[in-house]
């Protein structure tokens, strides 16, 4: 992989991963359609650490009002006696399903639908997931008001994005608003959401990385650095987005690109 396709594939995961677009719908499609450099999946893991960076930075006051809520809250012997205690916990407990099934079927997965038909297909879902969730605009709970059936239902969500095409951040938003969270707090609680998920395939891509040795760190960290600046600005623009627009033209473009790769390849 060269520099400037480190750059490129850093813009796309940055952006992709939290705009409900699908990062990786486009991993299969746009080295398919621009006969570009397919990333394997140790650069997939870097990629994912340079959001994850993105995160981190942006969200650094909710992490730590999170971790020190529950740690107060496990000292005091009342686990889920504030509310960023226990919006930890729905984090945690809500990203089971997709941690589990991911550990468990990863290459059933990557058998069956690691290809750019299958994940032309899936973004089409993504659109359809994107509209209903704009047809739910009355969603006014807030933390106080979650229950931990709604934190495993947005995770159910989560594991749907399993399926290359469906977008993660597109899945959870709606997820949250099918459970009647505001359209801010879906959007929200979606980001910090992605920690745990996107750590676990950051790490276990490192790993693979370390043991296959030869790494080479100007371009990794050239693709790792792309990620984390253009991740932190789509978190900014999601955020805002959603609080003043609608999630329509998100859908129309996964719809688009879906379809005109299944009808045009």
């Amino acid at each position: 992989m060269s520099l400037i396709e480190a750059i490129i594939l850093g813009i796309i995961q940055g952006a992709t991963e939290f705009l409900p677009i699908s990062s990786s719908g486009h991993s299969y499609l746009l080295p398919e359609i621009f006969g570009m450099h397919t990333p394997n999946l140790a650069e997939v893991a870097i990629a994912h650490l340079g959001t994850l960076t993105a995160v981190f930075i942006y969200f650094w006051r909710d992490i730590w009002n999170i971790v020190t809520g529950v740690l107060r809250g496990l000292a005091e012997r009342k686990p889920l006696g504030n509310n960023d205690a226990r919006l930890g916990w729905y984090i945690f407990f809500g990203s089971i399903p997709a941690a589990v099934v991911g550990l468990l079927f990863e290459d059933q997965f990557d058998e069956r639908f690691g290809n750019a038909p299958s994940a032309a297909f899936f973004l089409l879902v993504t659109a359809l997931f994107l509209v209903l969730g704009e047809r739910l605009l009355s969603g006014k709970k807030t933390i106080e008001k979650m229950s931990w059936f709604d934190a495993i239902f947005i995770g159910v969500f989560q594991m749907v994005a399993l399926f290359p095409g469906v977008s993660r951040s597109g899945s959870t938003i709606v997820g949250g608003l099918l459970r009647g969270l505001s359209r801010e707090l879906a959007a929200r609680y979606s980001f910090l959401m992605s920690i745990p998920v996107i750590l676990g395939a950051g790490l276990l891509g490192v790993k693979d990385l370390l043991e296959a040795g030869n790494v080479d760190v100007v371009t990794l960290g050239v693709l790792f650095g792309s990620s984390a600046v253009v991740g932190y600005g789509c978190i900014a623009l999601l955020l805002n987005w959603v609080k003043q627009r609608s999630l329509y033209p998100f859908a129309i473009y996964c719809a688009l690109f879906g379809l005109g790769y299944l009808l045009l390849a």
